[in-house]
C-alpha cells in the first residue's frame, strides 16, 4: 500500500505493508531513528511522535492510518540551522535526561502538553507524562525541564 504524509515538513510517499507500524516506517524506511522502540506495547512512550500536533505512540498505530498527516519526530523539532526547540533546550539545560533513551518521546509528549496547557501545574505535567517511562532520572529534572520549556514556548508566541 502507498501512504503519503509530511514528515518533519517534507512530503513522504512510502510503500508499506498494511500492518506496518508508524514507528517501523519512520525508523526503517525514512531512517529517522530518534524515535525509539522500547516496549512495543505503547506502555513506555519512547516512540512518541506528533501526528497533526498531537502526541501519538507510534508503536501502536499503523502508518496507513495517517494519510495526509503532518508527522513530527524529534529530528524535526530543531530549526533548520540546528537551533534547538525550546523544549529540547530546556531538557538539556535542566539535565532532564540521563541515558537519553526515553528523552525523544518525553520531549514530544511535553511539546504537545505545553501547546494544549501552557500553564500546566506540576501535578498536571506528572499526570500527562504518566505514559512515558524513565528509568534513570527520578523525574524531578524532567518536570523542571517541562516547566522551563513551557515558559520558553509561551515567550516565543
Amino acid at each position: 500500500m502507498q501512504v503519503q504524509f509530511k514528515v518533519n515538513g517534507k512530503p513522504a510517499t512510502l510503500e508499506v505493508e498494511p500492518n506496518t507500524l508508524l514507528v517501523q516506517a519512520l525508523r526503517e524506511q525514512l531512517r529517522l531513528t530518534g524515535t525509539h522502540v522500547g516496549c512495543d506495547t505503547a506502555q513506555c512512550g519512547a516512540c512518541t511522535v506528533l501526528v497533526d500536533g498531537r502526541a501519538v505512540k507510534s508503536c501502536n498505530t499503523l502508518a496507513v492510518q495517517h494519510p495526509g498527516a503532518e508527522i513530527t519526530t524529534i529530528e524535526g523539532l530543531a530549526a533548520a540551522d540546528g537551533t534547538l526547540h525550546p523544549m529540547q533546550a530546556a531538557f538539556k539545560e535542566c539535565h532532564g535526561l540521563q541515558c537519553g533513551f526515553c528523552t525523544p518521546g518525553m520531549v514530544m509528549s511535553a511539546v504537545d502538553l505545553c501547546r494544549r496547557q501552557p500553564d500546566a501545574s506540576e501535578s498536571q505535567i506528572r499526570e500527562e507524562l504518566d505514559g512515558n517511562i524513565c528509568r534513570c532520572t527520578g523525574y524531578q529534572n524532567i518536570i523542571k525541564a517541562v516547566r522551563q520549556g513551557a515558559a520558553a514556548m509561551a515567550a516565543k508566541r
